[in-house]
């Protein structure tokens, strides 16, 4: 017995410390870009979502090849889909990235794909807690995401993420995003994974304030 209760008290220490750090990164980046050090702080984006993504595994309580499946079909598929945006204007419009999201294939940064398995994970872990149904779900799921990019579409083009022709973000945008992430989450589901509900939350609200935040910062 008192084992398991190390082992569960172990879990729920790398949790803590993976929200801790979560709030750290979000909290200090947005000081730090209002304060003016915004080329700084934003060009350490890739290394934010590098460590984002290597805490949102941790939290994991049983990291099986279910988890890696996955993440693999996440990343692949969010990797050609914005290719197929990228350069035939497919799903989301005709835009371009920019280059503080790093390195890139083909024109599309990797950190695009991370950014895709981040997103579908976290919120198919809050989803599933409110809903039993799997389609259920998979709308919460996709829904929590097209709020979120509604907010970050409207920072990307200041932090030099991406930018839309004409500046413009065209409502094709939001629906294909809500399609994909239908997609992913339906795949999710139906692979049962099983995900920190506690960090998911943080890391959705912290992300979502970033943004809302910013949002503000510059439409005010």
């Amino acid at each position: 017995m008192s084992q398991v209760l190390n082992i569960h008290r172990l879990k729920n220490n790398s949790v803590n410390i993976s929200i801790f750090v979560i709030w750290l990164f979000h909290l200090t980046a947005m000081l730090g870009v209002s304060i003016g050090f915004e080329d700084w702080f934003v060009s350490k984006t890739p290394i934010n979502l590098t460590i984002i993504f290597l805490l949102l595994v941790w939290s994991f309580p049983n990291r099986t090849w279910r988890l890696g499946l996955a993440i693999g079909v996440f990343f692949i598929g969010g990797m050609l889909f914005e290719w197929l945006g990228v350069h035939y204007g497919l799903f989301f419009g005709n835009y371009e990235y920019g280059n503080n999201l790093g390195p890139k294939f083909s024109g599309v940064p990797y950190f695009i794909g991370i950014n895709w398995v981040v997103l579908t994970v976290v919120t198919a872990i809050i989803a599933s807690s409110i809903f039993k149904n799997i389609i259920a779900r998979a709308v919460l799921g996709a829904s929590l995401m097209v709020f979120l990019d509604f907010f970050l579409e409207q920072s990307a083009p200041i932090f030099d993420f991406w930018v839309f022709e004409n500046g413009i973000v065209p409502i094709n945008n939001y629906i294909a995003w809500f399609g994909i992430a239908l997609l992913f989450h339906l795949i999710y589901q139906r692979l049962n994974l099983k995900g920190s509900l506690k960090f998911s939350y943080h890391l959705y609200i912290a992300q979502l304030l970033f943004f809302v935040y910013f949002y503000g910062f510059y439409n005010v």
